[in-house]
């Protein structure tokens, strides 16, 4: 019988503080490639919808452009997007994220996702008619209006002045003018990549929920929420959309809520709309083994990270799923339920969090590298093959 290599997608997430998926799927690559030399490895880091989603995109075949656009704060600074003939892949944090605040100075008031409207036309301007937006790791709470604003709305004042940037100015809000708003939108599908179920205003609203995480204290939580609920009022009047309890309005500090009002978006399960960028289901066909992993796999990631959306998709074609992670805490039970075959942490082999934080890169590929061996010991003889191993995608021109 002919022998036929045995094909492993390594499909993991980012390990926060430590490696990016990019610098993880090599990393478990390297251990494989030590134990199971005959495998054929098929490298597709992913993303939540959040950080990392960009990187995802680059690895599995897009084009990275830099462009120069307007932080959080007003601030010049340097944004991908990911670009593959008429689609594209843009990241909210790359332009308008807590990472971009200058000295990581909180701005819970002020903060503009005006240079996430400037992707956008970037975008456009590349050709894209169909667009993901991935919403994770905002500065803001300005309901997307700084990302109208920069694709042409106006959003003016009781003079006739635009107001001023960030959740607060929103309080000054008269009337909003979409007359000069880019035409190519009218022809573009944006899907937001988001995994909220929370609306705009409210107790579970924008500003309620996500300002403190912002830097935003209670009072400004409190003029913060009474603005959006103006700007709600605003767009429900003039633009005839609801958005004030609509779930997943609140996603982003609101951008959710820009995206309906001004896009015309689509939002969707920020996992599952990565894994079908990636062209996930693709990889799946003739696959022996999927291994994903992350940071720390705990309850939180049961609820629909990216290591859970990687498994049940997986589980659903009936590939067996293994899963290496820093910490681990889940019950295997837990893992079953999700379609995670069995689970692995760095804590395994260096019970100290800051070593192994430290050291995550070597230890993740000496896990691999069991795992690769007890898989080698697993498969059928025919399933083995004689050729040196062959990995595709994250071409290497790919950093971490």
């Amino acid at each position: 019988m002919t022998a036929v290599r045995p094909r492993i997608v390594v499909a993991p997430d980012k390990f926060k503080g430590s490696l990016t998926a990019v610098a993880a799927a090599r990393a478990i690559a390297r251990g494989l490639e030590r134990s199971c030399p005959d495998a054929e490895l098929v490298l597709l880091p992913v993303a939540d919808g959040g950080d990392g989603t960009v990187d995802a995109a680059v690895a599995a075949g897009y084009q990275r452009r830099e462009v120069v656009v307007q932080g959080p704060t007003g601030e010049p600074v340097t944004a991908a997007i990911a670009v593959r003939e008429t689609s594209a892949v843009i990241e909210m944090a790359e332009a308008s994220g807590l990472r971009r605040l200058p000295g990581g100075r909180p701005a819970p008031m002020t903060a503009s996702t005006f240079g996430t409207g400037q992707l956008l036309r970037a975008a456009l301007d590349a050709g894209a008619r169909h667009v993901v937006l991935a919403v994770g790791g905002s500065a803001s709470t300005d309901g997307g209006a700084g990302m109208a604003q920069a694709l042409g709305a106006r959003l003016l004042g009781s003079t006739g002045q635009d107001v001023s940037p960030g959740g607060a100015g929103l309080a000054d809000l008269a009337s909003i003018d979409i007359s000069a708003l880019d035409r190519r939108l009218a022809d573009t599908e944006v899907v937001v990549a988001s995994d909220v179920d929370n609306p705009l205003v409210g107790a579970r609203g924008a500003a309620a929920v996500y300002g403190p995480q912002k830097g935003a204290s209670e009072q400004d939580v409190a003029v913060l929420d009474a603005a959006l609920s103006h700007y709600a009022a605003v767009v429900a009047r003039d633009l005839g959309l609801d958005v004030a309890q609509t779930p997943g309005a609140g996603a982003a500090g609101g951008t959710g809520a820009g995206a309906l009002a001004f896009l015309d978006a689509r939002l969707t399960s920020g996992i599952e709309l990565v894994l079908d960028v990636i062209g996930f289901a693709a990889a799946l066909a003739g696959a022996d083994l999927v291994i994903t992993g992350e940071g720390s796999l705990d309850e939180q990631s049961l609820a629909g990270k990216a290591p859970v959306g990687v498994a049940r998709a997986a589980a659903a074609a009936g590939v067996p799923v293994i899963a290496l992670v820093g910490r681990l805490e889940v019950t295997p039970e837990q893992l079953r339920e999700v379609g995670i075959t069995g689970a692995h942490a760095l804590l395994e082999i260096e019970p100290d969090p800051a070593v192994a934080q430290g050291n995550a890169d070597a230890l993740l590929a000496n896990l691999a590298e069991q795992v690769g061996a007890g898989l080698h010991r697993a498969l059928p003889e025919d399933r083995i093959g004689s050729g040196a191993t062959r990995s595709t995608a994250v071409p290497a021109t790919t950093g971490p």
